[in-house]
């Protein structure tokens, strides 16, 4: 499968400018930049059902997704490439349009199956493969070889996800990681330190798709300053919630 790659140093931005836009809140009551609230958890919350797929999981299809269709012994139903449109529909050859977002591509290849063996097709052996995705993808920027989106299928850690953006700089700050996350209709920013990861002093978190990872850049890392400054990112990532209040 094909990444779809593209440098979004703005996407982080955005996020970030979300955070201080909360500047004016009061100061949260366990340290931290105004509008920032530290909570008292060693992981960041997983988003909620329907905001990012879940691994263990399988993946499901979305919206501008591409797919490649196969069904075997017919060649004109053969290497067909097909676009999921905005809507999450598709639409292929004597099956006309079809639902596809929301589905694993093996519940698209059942139902194609049984969608042309109503056409007079005796026994429709339907091959469905992900080419590219777009809309599931981790955003990876700052201080890494190659910013951009990245697919998020199955489980992805966030060692990995830095590995898939082809690692770190030569300078980066591997004690400056920022997850920025949606969850549960809560923002959340967490700060990581990937040497005490690589170490075993704490586990390599699981990333999902929608989250924004932000290495090596100082904006990020002075929301942390206030409880930085008593607890040294040594025996556990600090999470936070971003508030809008």
């Amino acid at each position: 499968m094909k990444p779809h790659r593209q440098t979004l140093a703005h996407f982080s931005a955005i996020a970030l400018a979300a955070a201080s836009l909360s500047a004016c809140a009061s100061t949260p009551p366990l340290g931290g930049a105004p509008g920032l609230l530290v909570v008292t958890a060693t992981q960041l919350p997983p988003p909620a059902a329907g905001e990012a797929n879940f691994a263990a999981r399988p993946y499901l299809v979305g919206p501008f997704d591409k797919l490649v269709i196969d069904v075997f012994g017919i060649e004109e139903l053969s290497g067909r490439e097909v676009q999921i449109d905005a809507s999450g529909r598709a639409s292929f050859p004597l099956v006309g349009s079809f639902e596809a977002a929301g589905k694993t591509p093996r519940q698209i290849e059942s139902e194609l199956a049984a969608a042309l063996a109503g056409q007079y097709i005796r026994d429709p052996q339907v091959t469905v493969n992900l080419e590219e995705t777009v809309s599931q993808v981790v955003t990876v920027d700052g201080q890494v070889r190659e910013p951009g989106l990245y697919p998020v299928i199955g489980r992805m850690t966030l060692m990995q996800g830095v590995a898939t953006a082809s690692g770190l700089t030569e300078f980066a700050k591997v004690d400056d990681v920022v997850i920025f996350r949606e969850a549960g209709g809560q923002r959340y920013a967490a700060l990581y330190n990937l040497g005490a990861i690589r170490r075993g002093i704490y586990g390599d978190p699981e990333i999902y798709a929608g989250d924004i990872v932000v290495v090596g850049e100082s904006h990020s890392r002075r929301m942390f300053r206030d409880i930085l400054a008593a607890t040294p990112l040594l025996t556990a990532p600090i999470i936070a919630l971003l508030q809008n209040n």
